[in-house]
């Protein structure tokens, strides 16, 4: 992971202005369902994935951090995450995934504490 879980790491193949939503998201043991909002803001970027049936119907927020690689010619995103750990994440809360600076700790804290630094 990277030191700030809220940015892309360098090797990511991530280029700011390109459209990820739609991209498959690979988990380290399989998909997990494609991405349906994004940000390349800052020291807050990152992707929101329907997980589909897979989790009956949850979205999921994963900071940019634990982007570990984006295949663009086959549009997907492989994570530093299992399926497990994504499925036990916080519970995506559409309201305060935005600016929400606490929201944000406690993500940040669940993912970082899965992949210490």
């Amino acid at each position: 992971m990277t030191e700030n879980i809220w940015g892309y790491l360098p090797t990511s193949g991530h280029a700011a202005g390109i459209d990820l939503i739609g991209y498959k998201v690979e988990a380290t043991d399989g998909g997990i369902g494609k991405v349906d909002k994004h940000s390349d803001e800052v020291d807050s970027s990152y992707l929101v994935v329907d997980t589909g049936v897979w989790i009956f119907g949850k979205h999921v927020l994963l900071p940019a951090g634990t982007v570990r690689t984006i295949d663009q010619t086959e549009r997907k995103i492989f994570v530093d995450l299992t399926k497990d750990e994504i499925r036990n994440s916080p519970e995506f809360e559409k309201e305060r995934h935005v600016g929400d600076a606490g929201y944000y700790e406690q993500v940040g804290s669940y993912y970082t504490n899965r992949h210490p630094m």
